[in-house]
């Protein structure tokens, strides 16, 4: 029988965090693709770097996201007591390159982290890192640290489709990243690989493939290569939880959408349920595969719609009835922690009931665990569900008939069942 999964009906009412994302945005170089809060060059490393001054801030705002905490729940007599704030199950270092921190600054962060939040016996802390030498870190330190899974950068194995990416490693730095997290005595290693690269075939992408499964990881990510601007680059308006992408990438961007090609990118993730499951991975979610017990247990957070507290530049936050970011703006983050309050940023309008459920049925169909018939038929969305069988992107899960999980073509084509249900 399929593992428990959320019902789509979800309850409105703050819930505390069971588990926290920290934001570490420094890279050795930004990758023109790359969308995320990163601050590289002269900010990032030398006389110049700002790591200093973030290292400072971001323990401010752990002290005060958990003081926070502590006021609005049960277990330091918070105001609610209807619910209690327990230790955290999961932590989240990503970035940026986290793994860029000094040693001792790492181990310093995981600490406070337990300090002021707690972690379960057993929590997952997962620290994101780039395989290139002068990238990844000691792998060693981490796990002494606290970091018990990694999850590495690795996007692709073939040394042409990475210069293109910008990437500053090459295969054998992948290799040897995961033999030092596995030396290291890591309990779960992670790779993230891309789809539809530009400019790349079908078969070389397949080989690349076949070249990381041979590096035998517990788990790996292949997301689909996204190169819209979006955002202050498009018009709309500043956008505060991310940075302005420099011109330079914008053109990169615009060069390579049209080297991608949508239905070589769908023959790619379509290799993906043959391959994959021949080598003893389980598919999940969408974008993610796994061995027996590896699957992100930080990840599964956010797609069964818990509670998640945040940190850093740039960082979201979700306490099941608001969303919550921090601005991008490094030296805004900095000078309030600085001054002793919360970094700006803003809110999104509290979440109706109806887009809970909403919200609640997509991220549960992304899982391989499916949705339950009757539950989202009572929501009022059968007639999607009818709709998405009738169409091939639906069908019964094989372990549980009350249940529908997508299909293959369910999970290349998973927007055009969303945006009926949203």
């Amino acid at each position: 029988m399929p593992s428990s999964a959320p019902t789509p009906i979800n309850a409105q009412r703050a819930q505390p965090p069971r588990g926290l994302y920290l934001h570490v945005p420094f890279c050795r170089s930004l990758c023109p693709y790359c969308d995320f809060v990163v601050i590289a060059g002269a900010a990032a490393f030398g006389p110049r770097s700002r790591m200093g001054g973030y290292l400072s801030a971001v323990e401010r705002e752990i002290d005060l996201r958990a003081k926070a905490n502590d006021a609005a729940f049960a277990a330091l007599g918070g105001v609610r007591d209807d619910v209690q704030r327990l230790p955290l199950e999961t932590l989240y270092l990503g970035g940026g390159t986290p793994s860029l921190l000094p040693a001792e600054q790492l181990a310093s962060l995981i600490s406070r982290v337990r300090d002021r939040f707690g972690l379960v016996d057993g929590a997952e802390v997962t620290l994101e890192c780039n395989p290139g030498a002068d990238e990844r870190g000691d792998f060693t330190a981490s796990v002494q640290a606290g970091v018990t899974r990694f999850s590495i950068g690795a996007q692709s194995m073939d040394v042409a489709a990475l210069r293109e990416l910008g990437r500053r490693h090459g295969p054998d730095d992948v290799a040897e990243s995961i033999a030092a997290a596995r030396a290291a005595g890591a309990t779960s290693v992670s790779i993230d690989l891309l789809a539809d690269l530009p400019g790349v075939s079908l078969e070389s992408w397949a080989g690349s493939l076949d070249a990381a499964l041979a590096l035998q990881p517990d788990h790996i990510s292949v997301y689909a290569l996204t190169l819209a601007a979006g955002g202050a680059d498009e018009g709309e308006g500043s956008v505060d939880d991310r940075l302005a992408t420099p011109a330079g990438a914008l053109a990169w961007r615009r060069r390579a959408v049209a080297e991608q090609d949508e239905e070589r990118g769908a023959q790619e993730l379509e290799l993906l349920d043959t391959r994959l499951p021949a080598a003893g991975f389980n598919w999940y979610e969408i974008s993610n595969w796994a061995r027996e017990g590896h699957s992100s247990r930080h990840n599964r957070l956010y797609w069964e719609r818990a509670s998640v507290e945040a940190v850093g530049p740039g960082a979201h936050a979700f306490d099941r009835a608001t969303r919550r970011w921090n601005s991008a703006n490094l030296d805004a983050w900095e000078g309030a922690l600085m001054s002793g309050e919360l970094p700006p940023g803003g809110a999104a309008a509290p979440i109706s009931d109806r887009d809970a459920v909403a919200e609640g049925l997509v991220l549960s169909l992304r899982m391989a665990t499916g949705v339950d018939r009757e539950a989202a038929a009572s929501a009022g969305f059968a007639e999607v569900l009818d709709w998405g069988e009738a169409n091939g992107l639906l069908l019964p899960h094989p372990e549980d008939a009350a249940r529908v999980q997508l299909t293959v073509r369910g999970r290349l084509l998973s927007n055009e069942l969303f945006s009926r249900i949203v």
